[in-house]
């Protein structure tokens, strides 16, 4: 190894804290007085709570809350111990065989870091590591006697929004693209013109299936962008959800309620909402 390690002392405080949080995660499952909550889990029962907690940390990020990114990724911590205990419990692995499993990972794919070779560029770093995936997914597939495709291992239960941009990337990767950004728009204004089309004849199957190609296609234009489309959603949910507050405020120090206003009012209140946060 051609890395620094952390110093001693601190990697016997993360090894002793590690110990015993999986000693606690070994209580809570034990047959024996253990929570009975905790027993009755199963991976199906926790998989929506370990989504809940990524979705936590990421919010912590985008606060820039770094005291609640702590505990979040605590509780994201948590859940990985979890799944790991109830996997050794059923034979399969435990902890130790994750952390193993992701350390091989990261060294076989940072060669330019634990071994002899060399990248010049951030963007030949890129390369490399994607090229390293895709090794490991042709012997993974090889391994299971099925043919290997650009989108194996594209997790199916991922946000559809960051699936989408993560579909696009793979099948760019063999070419299947646009030639920019730009030329995506043309794309994006060809399926809203279709989406429209549908909803004029009101065949809602249609407008649904014409809103999913929409969508897809605006993600691409993320993508291109280099901009991750799943944030840029949470970036503009959390502005929309600021201005509504503030519209909702205005309209209370008015006397009035939210309920039942004409729309033009509405749009008044938001627009001064939007005009006071161009001022801050």
């Amino acid at each position: 190894m051609t890395y620094s390690p952390s110093p001693a002392a601190d990697n016997a405080k993360a090894a002793a804290q590690i110990r015993r949080l999986l000693n606690i995660m070994a209580a809570l499952r034990n047959p024996d007085g253990g929570c009975p909550w905790d027993l009755e889990q199963d991976f199906a029962t926790i998989a929506p709570y370990t989504i809940e907690e990524a979705y936590e940390v990421a919010d912590a990020i985008g606060r820039n809350d770094m005291a609640d990114l702590q505990d979040e990724l605590g509780d994201l911590l948590f859940q990985a111990v979890f799944h790991a205990r109830m996997a050794e419990e059923a034979g399969a692995f435990d902890f130790a065989d994750v952390a193993r499993s992701i350390a091989d990972k990261m060294e076989r794919r940072h060669p330019h870091v634990f071994g002899e070779e060399r990248v010049a560029s951030v963007e030949a770093q890129s390369a490399a590591w994607e090229e390293h995936k895709a090794r490991e997914r042709v012997e993974k597939s090889q391994q299971g006697g099925d043919s290997a495709s650009v989108l194996d291992d594209v997790p199916a239960a991922l946000p559809a929004l960051l699936r989408a941009h993560k579909l696009g990337r793979r099948m760019a990767r063999v070419g299947f693209d646009w030639p920019d950004a730009l030329s995506i728009t043309e794309k994006v204004t060809e399926e809203l013109g279709e989406l429209r089309e549908e909803i004029r004849h009101g065949d809602e199957s249609r407008a649904a299936e014409e809103l999913g190609d929409l969508l897809f296609t605006v993600a691409q234009v993320g993508r291109r962008l280099g901009i991750d489309p799943e944030e840029a959603l949470r970036r503009a949910n959390r502005k929309v959800e600021r201005r509504f507050r503030s519209v909702e405020d205005s309209i209370r120090h008015d006397g009035r309620t939210v309920a039942g206003l004409p729309m033009d009012d509405l749009e008044r209140y938001w627009s001064e909402a939007k005009a006071a946060e161009a001022e801050d």
